[in-house]
């Protein structure tokens, strides 16, 4: 008798942290909508009459096919104002080289150039690289974004607009993944439009601002960098692109979210390195913005309505409760996914919803189980949000 009450006890107990946790999610999900709805209504800039020069810096580490129809975008911008692509590399060996090549002789009209950056300053090579690459740079302005980003011709006109302000340190931009094949690439992508993306706009709303950048865009005023120090101080950070904009944004300079979105490659991951590349990312957020991170736990509605589901032994109750957060939940992926990004692949991917949520759910319990990641076929430690080659 004493073992069946508290078993008993125990599914009470687990049932009503489980309730309160899918509440909290759906909370979290009308907050997103809400958010999202404040970013497309504030007042924007207006870019007609602003055109600074910008350097734009794309550290290189290999190449593949879908990388040359991003440079070639790089190319073809509407902007009236001048710009040059600086391509940086740690050796003349790298099969990016050859590319770089046939992109200035399709685009002879254009300032591009190859960036050798022979030095390993730390373990991130992408920093080590960019830091090689800034003396070379012959703008006031610089944008750095991920090798296999793809953008729009009126990207730059975009992303350089908020700089009229002066109070503007950087400029950064949302993103959607084009997936290749795999499921796990379809989840990660579909991760990246309807939960993401979603949480970078809450945090802008209830932040007051965004205080952090994204490796989709990074643009920044060269006053504003050379007060934080440069890129020096980053290049052993795993999110370089967060502490970036983070030490901006505690300079007293202003982060501000562009209305471009660009493209990045999602990779036809395997499962095993689906799992590894968000481990990654998920310990790289929770040693940058701990306390973010951890509310992250309220954000999963829909896991912890399927639990809650299980627990209440599938009570009216808790099919009530999954079915109004389910509904919520497709609404904020239709809403952020497709109706923001313009990421069609959502409505092809929708019935990943749930799995995508439930293994993001067990990243974010496994993140807390260590410190080690995976990076380029590499083992590192994270201290502090900084890499240690593990030996």
């Amino acid at each position: 008798m004493c073992l069946v009450h508290w078993a008993f006890m125990l599914a009470v107990i687990l049932e009503s942290i489980t309730t309160l946790l899918a509440l909290c999610g759906l909370g979290f999900y009308f907050a997103a909508l809400w958010s999202a709805r404040a970013f497309v209504r504030r007042q924007r800039p207006d870019a007609v009459s602003f055109h600074p020069p910008v350097s734009i810096l794309k550290p290189l580490k290999g190449f593949d096919h879908d990388m040359y129809a991003g440079f070639v975008s790089h190319c073809r911008q509407q902007y009236a104002g001048d710009y040059e692509l600086l391509f940086g590399v740690s050796s003349t060996e790298d099969p990016a080289v050859a590319a770089i090549e046939q992109l200035k002789a399709e685009f002879p009209d254009h300032a591009i150039r190859l960036i050798l950056c022979p030095e390993l300053l730390g373990t991130n090579g992408k920093v080590s690289n960019l830091a090689q690459m800034l003396p070379h740079a012959s703008y006031g302005h610089i944008l750095i974004n991920d090798s296999d980003i793809k953008v729009s011709p009126r990207y730059l006109e975009r992303v350089m607009a908020p700089f009229q302000d002066t109070g503007v340190g950087m400029v950064t931009a949302l993103y959607r993944g084009r997936s290749h094949g795999t499921l796990s690439s379809k989840m990660e992508a579909l991760g990246i439009s309807t939960d993401f993306a979603a949480g970078v706009l809450t945090a802008r709303k209830l932040e007051g601002g965004i205080r952090f950048g994204l490796g989709s865009t990074l643009a920044m005023s060269r006053v504003a960098l050379d007060v934080i120090g440069g890129f020096g101080l980053l290049v052993d950070y795993l999110a370089d692109d967060y502490e970036l904009g983070a030490r901006i944004a505690e300079m007293g300079y202003r982060v501000e979210l562009s209305d471009e979105v660009v493209e990045t490659t999602v990779p036809a991951y395997s499962f095993s390195q689906f799992l590894n590349h968000q481990l990654r990312w998920a310990r790289g957020m929770r040693d940058s913005r701990e306390r973010g991170y951890i509310g992250v736990v309220f954000t999963f509605g829909l896991p912890w309505a399927v639990l809650n589901l299980i627990t209440a032994g599938c009570s009216l109750s808790s099919i009530a409760l999954l079915s109004l957060i389910f509904a919520a939940r497709v609404t904020l992926a239709l809403t952020v996914g497709v109706g923001l990004l313009r990421d069609t692949q959502v409505l092809r991917d929708l019935w990943l919803l749930l799995p995508r949520d439930m293994v993001a759910l067990g990243i974010w319990v496994w993140s807390y189980a260590g410190n080690t990641i995976t990076w380029r076929g590499q083992e590192f430690a994270l201290k502090n949000g900084k890499l240690i080659r593990d030996r």
